[in-house]
């Protein structure tokens, strides 16, 4: 789907922060960061637009952040038939050449938890290796 595509499907006025941040993440393998994002979108970056563009993306459930070890913040978009539900599978965060993968084939939960309790969402990041650096 493009990104005017999605932005309608959801009732969002297509502005071009927001369609470069989708268009970059559609055409990344990976979440990208702040930094990644902002040299795809070009002249369409303003730090101030493009944080309310993502705020607006994620509230939409069109991307979701993952946030490693508080310090790194990167953001994916979510499958077209996964959108509205980002907390569905895991990610891996490799040490060694930092990349961050969505591994949307684990799935977390469900978790038995106390009585009384109600989850809402949950983050899982495996840490480690990655199949490319641990053959290096």
């Amino acid at each position: 789907m493009q990104a005017s595509e999605i932005l309608k499907h959801f009732q969002l006025k297509k502005t071009s922060p927001r369609l470069a941040i989708i268009e970059a993440l559609q055409s990344a393998d990976l979440p990208l960061s702040e930094t990644e994002i902002s040299k795809s979108m070009g002249s369409h970056y303003d730090r101030t637009t493009f944080y309310r563009s993502i705020l607006t993306l994620e509230e939409s459930g069109i991307i979701h952040k993952i946030v490693i070890d508080k310090l790194q913040v990167k953001y994916a978009l979510n499958e077209p038939d996964k959108i509205n539900n980002p907390a569905d599978h895991a990610h891996f965060y490799c040490h060694h050449c930092k990349r961050l993968i969505c591994l949307n084939e684990i799935h977390p939960g469900p978790y038995k938890l106390p009585k009384g309790f109600s989850p809402e969402e949950s983050e899982i990041i495996i840490k480690g290796l990655c199949d490319k650096c641990t053959h290096s």
